[in-house]
């Protein structure tokens, strides 16, 4: 059973766990994309989604968008702790937007983009949603889905 203590702002400040651990997982920080090309990959996410492109340490990319990021690693790198299967086009990733279905679809569109199921209805974290699908250079599976007007 979890036991959460807030503080006065209503953040999760410590959850204790009957089993003994004294900690949960809060949100997710970053996810390191694996790619076969980073420009081409930093330049769809930029161009298609409105991601920013950044720099860090030695010459590594990355997107960023509200307070999460994707770092963009290329297939083989080294120096990079990675997954046991380094494989581009092998995630499935969903963004959350604020803009109408129709909205999605037309900038999907607009930017060559082609989408391979949608407007659809889903279940996201926070509930009903509507989705377009598409996938970026590798193949990826991108979800672009919407709260508003979701029933």
């Amino acid at each position: 059973m979890l036991a959460p203590s807030r503080s006065r702002m209503g953040a999760l400040t410590r959850v204790t766990v009957a089993w003994g651990m004294t900690f949960a997982v809060e949100s997710i920080d970053h996810v390191v994309l694996n790619c076969h090309d980073v420009e081409t990959t930093a330049d769809w996410y930029v161009r298609v989604l409105g991601m920013r492109r950044e720099s860090y340490g030695d010459g590594r990319v990355s997107l960023t968008f509200g307070g999460q990021k994707i770092n963009v690693r290329p297939t083989g790198a080294e120096g990079w702790v990675t997954a046991a299967a380094d494989a581009p086009g092998s995630l499935d990733l969903c963004f959350i937007v604020d803009a109408e279905a129709a909205e999605v679809g037309d900038q999907l569109r607009a930017r060559g983009v082609e989408i391979t199921e949608g407007p659809i209805s889903r279940t996201g974290a926070r509930g009903p949603m509507t989705s377009h699908y598409c996938r970026d250079p590798d193949g990826n599976l991108v979800e672009v889905a919407t709260y508003r007007g979701a029933d």
